[in-house]
């Protein structure tokens, strides 16, 4: 059966980061994920984990200049030393918190830089990550964003991500698949994650038009979390959406 992950980047954002730790534990989560660790000290993390009896499920790898729009670097040629600094750093974090895999984002294509460039970038950098992971037991997994919330993402669907992957090579890159993303920019949900399981190490959700908490948009989520058990998924499900109230008063959902 799967197990429900906080995702502390949009959940319980009435409190400061550290304490939705606290607030997630107390709502029932079991686990929690987030976009970055990097701005709060790994043993000040550790120590609300511990505290709480929670998992750090994933976070990301360093993704450039969030703050001014920048998601992932990944598929630029200019920054590839950038790239790989960030994913020593990620192995420093995680060897404190104890999260066995990371998520790579793989950026919004540069201005005057081809497909098959940013693909070849791409490629490089996602074998780098994954052959330098594998050696320390982290799993690096990579997902397909929609060009509607990010225009110009360069990794968009799921066949393109596992063509990229086939390229790789590498038994250490799994599929993230984002419930809500992959309704946007290709729907038949159901068949797709059936037809992909062997390689999704970890789902997310949010429901659409909205991004918001199950049940308030048009994917029929009680359905998919029965065709999950149904497949045998026992991963992580993360919970990244925007509540559209409070948090709180929008998790009668996982009842």
């Amino acid at each position: 059966m799967p197990k429900f992950a906080a995702n502390l980047s949009m959940l319980f954002n009435e409190v400061d980061f550290l304490e939705r730790f606290d607030a997630a534990a107390n709502a029932g989560f079991q686990g929690v994920e987030y976009l970055f660790p990097y701005d709060v000290d790994a043993a000040d993390i550790k120590q609300r984990l511990d505290e709480n009896q929670l998992e750090q499920v994933l976070f990301n790898l360093p993704a450039g200049d969030w703050g001014a729009g920048e998601r992932g670097i990944a598929c630029h040629p200019d920054r590839v030393d950038e790239f790989r600094a960030g994913v020593d750093k990620a192995i420093e974090y995680a060897a404190v918190l104890g999260n066995r895999q990371v998520n790579c984002l793989a950026g919004i294509k540069p201005e005057g830089v081809s497909d098959d460039e940013a693909r070849k970038t791409l490629i490089e950098n996602l074998r780098f990550a994954a052959d330098k992971l594998k050696a320390v037991g982290i799993l690096l997994i990579a997902e397909p964003i929609n060009t509607r919330d990010i225009p110009g993402f360069f990794l968009n669907r799921t066949e393109q991500a596992l063509k990229i992957f086939d390229e790789v090579g590498s038994d250490n890159l799994k599929l993230q698949y984002d419930i809500y993303h992959m309704q946007i920019m290709e729907g038949d949900l159901a068949p797709s994650i059936e037809r992909h399981l062997a390689r999704i190490a970890h789902v997310q959700l949010a429901d659409t038009p909205g991004r918001h908490e199950p049940g308030t948009g048009e994917i029929n989520y009680p359905f998919l979390f029965a065709h999950l058990d149904r497949l045998g998924y026992d991963g992580w499900i993360g919970c990244e959406y925007k509540p559209a109230t409070t948090t709180e008063e929008g998790l009668g959902w996982m009842k």
